[in-house]
């Protein structure tokens, strides 16, 4: 292998599909964990993997600069809720550099300036952040109807409304998902993440919701790139959601196989669409 690509890995599966993709590309992973959101089988993917606290940057980019990383990739969440938990300085042990980070450089806490900041943060010190959907191609929302099921003419008159209305919540930093019925607004997501929005949304729209999930106007593909999954599709069923609609080569769609047959098994269309005058 004749690259040396560093990781840093939150929750869920796109890290170990994005370390499987760069092992089958030659490229060598080292990555850095945090222990309670990183899968310990991602140990199997990378040549090594360090265990770091969430709020420790500064053991972050120590330990990847003395595996002799340059390049470096984000991928996966991490579970933005307890930012905002009691005694969360004491509860992550935030190092001086983080502590630094939080209270003088950032300007505000959004996703997008919380991200910015941290590829910053990294360049500081040689360490260059990549494209996160490097790797990655086989795990991409192509454009089209990629289920059994379609949508039906109502149901696409929903994905117009809820594309549009998604586009708007992501540009404000709000979050990427909504869920609509005949083309009324039942959830928009927040803080706490897509599933929790889509499991609200079918509480109240009772059934036949139309979920859509999109990128960031001007998304910055090295990091918070949307996912779904299978678990995804599992919410989706429990809602009983029958559309899931995806931006266009901008969501990835994590074991991408399995979420396409999980969905033809549980009767929901799934679509990628460019734009509300596309769908």
């Amino acid at each position: 292998m004749s690259e040396r690509l560093g990781l840093i890995a939150g929750n869920g599966r796109f890290p170990i599909l994005l370390a499987q993709g760069a092992r089958a590309a030659g490229v060598e992973v080292v990555a850095v964990g945090f222990r309670g959101e990183t899968s310990p089988e991602l140990a199997k993917y990378v040549t090594k993997l360090h265990w770091a606290g969430m709020a420790r940057i500064g053991r972050w980019i120590k330990t990847l600069k003395k595996e002799g990383v340059t390049k470096a990739v984000m991928a996966g969440g991490v579970r933005k809720a307890n930012m905002y938990t009691p005694w969360r300085l004491v509860r992550y042990l935030p190092d001086l550099r983080t502590v630094r980070f939080w209270y003088r450089t950032l300007r505000d806490k959004k996703d997008y300036t919380i991200l910015e900041g941290l590829a910053d943060e990294l360049a500081r010190d040689g360490i260059e952040l990549q494209n996160s959907l490097i790797y990655m191609n086989d795990h991409i929302a192509r454009e089209g109807c990629l289920t059994k099921r379609k949508p039906t003419d109502a149901e696409w008159r929903d994905i117009e409304f809820g594309f549009r209305l998604a586009k708007e919540m992501a540009r404000l930093q709000v979050g990427q998902t909504v869920v609509v019925k005949e083309q009324a607004v039942i959830a928009v997501e927040a803080i706490e993440g897509s599933d929790e929005a889509i499991k609200r949304g079918g509480k109240l729209g009772r059934g036949q919701i139309v979920v859509v999930k999109v990128s960031r106007p001007g998304q910055d593909l090295r990091f918070d790139v949307p996912t779904v999954g299978t678990n995804t599709i599992k919410t989706l069923k429990e809602a009983h959601a029958s559309v899931l609609a995806l931006e266009a080569d901008l969501v990835l769609m994590l074991d991408k196989p399995a979420v396409i047959a999980a969905a033809d098994r549980a009767g929901i269309a799934i679509v990628a669409v460019r734009g509300a005058s596309e769908a």
